[in-house]
């Protein structure tokens, strides 16, 4: 590797050095100091450098941390750098650091002259939902797992407190652990979703926290178990709502009750059907927020979807057993009230196998809808009315087996119910209709535009894709020799030109037709720290985000198998695979979003949740990183919100 170099230049020819590169806030050199502060000052009269542009960059790793220093196991810890090749092949080190907004439960402005609690929760009237597990202790309830995150800009943005510019980052709060008392809150609680008004320093790039707005979710009935989001092309947050209710056994499943009767006070009033859907949030220049929730995408353990450039395509992951790759053809160009719904059939070859060729993919339509039309079908129907579904074997060749979650069903669909089940029964009806129904735990899904390649996580390959295991079965063309829990990242080609399995023409250029396996984890025996996944590469990878311009994969893992998580920058062209940052013990990495050019800089956000969630993989780091982690994060109730940037002064790379 080149020598990392610092040349001793005033600070306006350092910028010079950079045309058309990727503004990122980073600092320089070694651990203590920036470029800006190694140079010999702000002289204009120097020699002028040669001028020098932007040729490459490359991320550089970082060490797992260790018991040999517990604090560093117990927080966030960034000690990657980035290596930015110029034109004339001198090379400049960034060091990277992390930069939270908050940590949740933390008290922000509101914009208004007072306080707002980070991440707190609120019922349908935008009431406070009070955590009374611990008499004397009262208090709202916050997340400690924010999730989904979109940094954005917005035309004319004008909020009171900026002192540079306005940009918005809107965050999503999946769900909270555990209340006070420590019983299990997960899925009980409405998810809030914020807009967070930031100040952009123009000199800096750095971001700060102005104001906190609460985006009012009632017109939605609320939100379901927010997990991962993305950006739309055309400027809105798109969000999801993972693990559907079964709308059949909701109205007796204990957690659902327990949602119903904290969003609107009683255990009947909530509608199963209305959540597994799309919301999507709408930034206002005042950095206020509207929500509207999209029905017609397929009710699914919606992860996130992503959008094509195409402004129609939308590719979807879906987090369950026996869960399906399901793609969204919008009728109109950025509007996603209507289109069409189709979920994937696989060809031979599925492998997890990075070395093998992979399976092609033809798709099954399943149907078209509005979302008004949908939405009016979950308000008056009930799920009887749909399908029948039964849990043991009719002996009436008129029922279906499938597999839902694991779980072997019996379904028959009701005459005339077909647009019904097919938008608000997605799993059961695509499954019916001969989709490869055998994925577990698809998650986050991102593309690569110039190389028109989209990416999904698969966190988990158990299960449903495993011969014989739960919730098999042969007809979804999957059936792996044995578990790969640690995991793999599928790629899937794109073109154009596609007929469904029908005959009927598939209107998009970015359909998915191979995929194959791009980076895979390894299950090993447990380590000297507890890991069962090789903590060198990735392990039960979730959230995914591509840059273009960096020519980067970025991967955040939701691991049971690493004692901590990593976010992983994975170079498509040098096939060069590298941690940026780990995460607390038992905390997962959330909120992976790439901006590549907000007013001129490059942004990565991550969050984390659940900080000390300690499972069996952590019985010998426990004892030593459990008080360090309560007493980093309000006892294990707080988690944080905030970007990958630089430390300790940012560098405008840029003209």
């Amino acid at each position: 590797m080149s020598e990392l170099k610092l040349p001793t230049t005033t600070r306006r020819q350092i910028l010079k050095y950079f045309a058309s590169a990727p503004l990122l806030p980073m600092a320089v050199g070694g651990a203590s100091a920036s470029m800006l502060v190694g140079c010999s000052g702000d002289d204009d009269s120097a020699p002028a450098v040669p001028t020098a542009s932007f040729k490459a960059a490359v991320f550089l790793p970082m060490a797992a941390p260790t018991l040999a220093k517990p604090a560093e196991m117990a927080t966030t810890l960034v000690n990657s750098s980035l290596e930015v090749t110029l034109s004339d092949d001198s090379k400049l080190g960034y060091v990277l650091s992390y930069k939270p907004f908050f940590i949740t439960g933390d008290l922000v402005a509101d914009g208004k002259g007072g306080t707002i609690l980070a991440g707190g929760y609120v019922d349908i009237n935008n009431k406070p939902i009070i955590d009374k597990s611990v008499v004397g202790k009262e208090r709202q309830f916050f997340s400690d797992s924010p999730d989904g995150t979109s940094l954005l800009s917005v035309p004319d943005a004008k909020v009171d407190g900026v002192k540079g510019k306005p940009v918005f980052a809107v965050v999503q709060f999946e769900y909270t652990t555990r209340n006070q008392a420590g019983g299990d809150t997960y899925g009980q609680l409405p998810s809030p979703i914020a807009v967070l008004t930031l100040d952009q320093d123009q000199t800096t790039g750095q971001l700060s926290l102005v104001k906190y707005h609460n985006v009012d979710t009632s017109k939605a009935h609320g939100l379901w178990i927010t997990c991962g989001a993305s950006l739309s092309p055309w400027g809105t947050h798109l969000s999801s709502e993972e693990y559907e209710p079964d709308a059949f056994t909701a109205r007796t499943d204990a957690q659902f009750q327990a949602y119903s009767t904290n969003v609107f006070g009683s255990p009947s009033a909530a509608n199963p059907y209305h959540y597994g859907h799309l919301p999507e949030v709408t930034v206002n220049p005042d950095g206020t927020g509207s929500i509207k929730k999209h029905y017609c995408l397929g009710r699914i353990s919606h992860e996130l979807i992503q959008v094509m450039p195409d402004n129609r395509t939308a590719l979807m992951g879906d987090d369950n057993t026996n869960s399906g790759l399901f793609i969204f053809v919008a009728d109109k160009e950025k509007d996603l009230s209507a289109g069409t719904l189709y979920v994937a059939k696989l060809g031979t070859g599925f492998s997890v196998d990075t070395a093998a060729a992979g399976a092609a993919i033809s798709w099954i339509n399943l149907g078209h809808a509005t979302s008004a039309e949908i939405e009016n079908l979950a308000n008056t129907l009930k799920p009887t009315d749909i399908m029948e579904v039964l849990t043991k074997d009719p002996s009436d060749t008129s029922f279906t087996k499938i597999f839902t979650n694991g779980v072997a069903n019996w379904i028959k669909v009701k005459p005339g119910m077909e647009k019904a089940a097919a938008f608000l029964e997605t799993h059961r009806y695509a499954y019916l209709k001969g989709g490869s129904m055998g994925f577990t735990k698809m998650e986050g899904t991102t593309v690569n535009i110039k190389d028109k390649t989209a990416y999904s996580a698969l966190q988990n390959c158990q299960d449903s894709m495993v011969k014989d295991g739960k919730g098999w079965n042969a007809a979804s063309g999957i059936a792996l020799d044995k578990p790969l829990k640690a995991g793999v990242v599928m790629a899937h080609t794109l073109t154009g030109g596609q007929v469904d399995l029908g005959g009927a023409g598939i209107n998009s250029e970015w359909v998915p037709v191979r995929t194959k396996a791009l980076l895979s984890g390894e299950d090993i025996s447990a380590d000297t720290l507890g890991n069962t996944a090789n903590p060198n590469k990735i392990g039960n990878p979730d959230n995914l985000k591509f840059s273009e311009k960096l020519r980067t994969l970025f991967i955040g893992e939701d691991s049971s198998q690493h004692v901590n998580n990593f976010v992983w920058a994975y170079n498509v062209d040098t096939k060069a695979l590298v941690r940026l940052m780990s995460m607390p013990a038992g905390a997962e990495a959330t909120g992976l979003g790439v901006v590549d050019d907000l007013n001129g800089w490059t942004y990565i956000t991550t969050n984390f949740q659940h900080a000390g969630d300690w499972g069996s993989i952590h019985k010998i780091v426990q004892p030593t990183l459990d008080p360090l982690i309560r007493a980093n994060y309000k006892d294990r109730f707080g988690s944080a919100v905030g970007y990958l940037t630089a430390s300790p002064q940012a560098i405008k790379l840029t003209k």
